[in-house]
């Protein structure tokens, strides 16, 4: 998964994705009403469906941004691990 990818908890963004994704299909539908009215169901849902993949859009596009994790190696090398193999 990205977050992971990223060094961040997946579970928290799997959370933000959600969210964004509801919140923003509740705004493409209101804006939905506004443009199409209550009677064209088709216009407003269709509108709120294409909201909602933004708001998943809006959040890989953040976690894109974030800088990739690297593990320093250097660390995690132990002293006995720098000297030659003992017979």
């Amino acid at each position: 998964m990205l977050a992971a990818q990223k060094g961040l908890n997946p579970r928290t963004w799997k959370w933000y994705t959600v969210l964004a994704w509801l919140l923003t299909e509740i705004i493409g539908v209101i804006i939905g009403i506004t443009l199409y009215g209550e009677d064209n169901l088709m216009g407003v849902m269709s509108l709120g469906i294409i909201s909602a993949f933004g708001g998943y859009l809006i959040i890989k596009f953040v976690l894109d941004k974030k800088p990739d994790f690297f593990e320093d190696d250097i660390n995690s090398i132990g002293v006995d691990e720098l000297h030659p193999p003992r017979n």
